[in-house]
């Protein structure tokens, strides 16, 4: 076994290292599936809840109604809400049923980008603020007759605007007061008589970002600040939150929600028949919400109300990788560009993280020097591993060196490149950011792969400049190919992220630079005084 260790030469631990880094993006950002709080007081609801018909038996009704009003005129625009960043339409049934951001650096295609899109597979998905009652000869009625509206256009500019919305369903009259705001955020005020039980959704999940890399679904954040996270995928029939702050639906970039200061959302999660999570806040009588909808601007999401930024979600490296987008931003106010907000960012982490460094490069030159040593032992005790390891543990030692020494240092890095990866990986604020002359958007790829092949130049020249010393010709040749692996592996990446392991190579070149000349300087040293002593 040991004569297996002994082969753990410095350049064997950086690749196990960087083995593990691979390891460590790939299957995490592919396969993480974000744990369900099975806590048994988030089931908890309501007694109003628990004596009324439970939602499945609408939802099942609402499918049928929704097979059914494929050519319903109910679709039609009922009122159109203009802004200079949005459009919204409200459909004949009180629902926002589009969004469309017209800011620049949200366009696709040079038009303005739709948020949602029609899933023919789930006709039953809600729509924003759409209602749906426990009673379900109601609730089927609700679905049929069209809403009134006091303005057919609705221009928000400086100051927010409101429309009002009525629907009669004979004894029951609903009436819906929305106002809009010019940064997103929305009020909705909904009246409907005391003893009926409905159910109002933000919507489901803008369906901008599709990628597996990403978490897409649904956020709850209970009144002890608990954040319950539902993938995509995930849902599995009902799931009830009592006194919830904030009810969101995600994807990498967006977000519709509703959410209440006072911990009062009564939150109700059903599925659909892909297992996609649909969000409901239940209520009785007259109802007051906040909402949302837009991008997960970390800035825009505080100046609403900052609880709201906790629907930026970067998974369980959370509470480590908000602090560094905190950073971020403020290196960013401080240069004016992302980009070189980002190259701020990646030497200061290189200033902290220099003490681990060190460390790892030391030992890395002194398992280098003792390589020749280590070869003569392997020799003189082949067939003989308990003498070996015996010999070994005396030479390290006796020099100080520890076979496992340049490795840590690398493996403790890690957790602190993830964050940076996660927070790069899913900050709107770099959309539309540029960068130089080529990179005009830094959360897309390099559109002419050179920040990719640079990163892989600069990861080779780092490898030929790092201490080596393999006794492995195998492990030897796939170290050879790294610097081609991670090249590929990184063109399709943001370049923003890019940027950062690019400028991340630059400066351990430097530093690699720096201390192998301190190392020269300190061995030349070590020689002069042992000539001294024999003369």
């Amino acid at each position: 076994m040991f004569d297996k260790i002994d082969n753990l030469s410095s350049q064997t631990r950086i690749l196990i290292a960087v083995l593990l880094a691979l390891a460590f993006f790939v299957p995490y950002s592919y396969f993480y599936k974000p744990q369900m709080n099975e806590n048994n007081a988030t089931q908890a609801t309501t007694r109003e809840m628990q004596n009324v018909a439970p939602i499945q038996q609408v939802d099942s009704g609402k499918i049928t109604q929704d097979t059914a009003r494929v050519s319903n005129p109910n679709h039609a625009t009922l009122a159109t809400i203009e802004s200079k960043n949005f459009t919204y339409k409200i459909d004949r049934l009180g629902r926002i049923a589009e969004v469309a951001l017209k800011e620049k650096k949200y366009q696709k295609d040079s038009t303005p980008l739709m948020l949602f899109s029609e899933d023919i597979a789930n006709p039953s998905n809600p729509k924003i603020l759409e209602i749906r009652f426990s009673d379900s000869l109601l609730n089927q009625k609700a679905f049929n007759v069209p809403y009134s509206a006091n303005l057919n256009t609705l221009e928000i500019k400086d100051k927010p605007q409101s429309i009002t919305l009525i629907q009669e369903l004979g004894e029951v009259k609903i009436e819906k007061v929305l106002t809009f705001y010019p940064n997103g955020y929305y009020e909705a005020k909904i009246k409907i008589p005391q003893n009926y039980t409905y159910f109002v959704s933000p919507g489901m999940r803008p369906s901008v970002e599709n990628d597996s890399y990403v978490f897409k679904g649904v956020i709850v954040k209970e009144s002890d600040n608990t954040i319950t996270t539902i993938e995509d995928g995930d849902a599995q029939g009902q799931s009830n939150y009592a006194n919830a702050s904030i009810l969101a639906a995600v994807d990498r970039y967006y977000a519709t929600l509703i959410f209440d200061k006072s911990n009062n959302l009564n939150v109700t999660i059903l599925s659909n028949p892909s297992e996609n999570p649909m969000p409901f806040v239940s209520a009785e009588g007259e109802l007051q919400l906040k909402g949302y909808i837009g991008p997960k601007d970390y800035r825009l999401l505080e100046t609403i109300d900052p609880n709201l930024t906790d629907v930026v979600e970067y998974g369980i490296i959370t509470f480590f990788a908000k602090p560094l987008f905190l950073l971020l931003d403020k290196l960013y106010n401080l240069c004016g560009n992302w980009g070189w907000a980002i190259i701020l960012l990646t030497l200061i982490v290189r200033v902290v993280l220099y003490p681990l460094t060190y460390k790892g490069m030391v030992s890395m030159q002194k398992l280098k020097d003792l390589a020749p040593k280590m070869k003569e032992l392997q020799q003189k005790y082949k067939g003989e591993p308990q003498k070996l390891q015996a010999h070994m543990m005396e030479l390290y030692k006796k020099h100080g060196a520890n076979p496992m020494g340049g490795c840590l240092p690398l493996l403790l890095q890690m957790p602190v490149f993830f964050a940076i990866y996660r927070v790069l990986f899913n900050a709107i604020e770099l959309k539309g950011a540029a960068w130089l002359l080529w990179i005009n958007d830094l959360s897309v790829m390099d559109p002419y792969f050179i920040l990719p092949i640079l990163m892989g130049g600069t990861m080779y020249l780092q490898q030929h400049l790092t201490p080596t010393a393999f006794n492995d010709p195998m492990q030897e040749k796939i170290f050879k190919f790294l610097p081609l692996i991670f090249t590929i592996f990184f063109v399709t990446f943001p370049s923003g992220l890019v940027l950062y392991w690019f400028v991340n190579n630059i400066f351990s070149i430097i530093q690699q630079l720096l201390i192998n000349k301190a190392l020269e300087r300190k061995k030349a040293r070590e020689i002069a005084e042992h000539k001294h002593k024999d003369d």
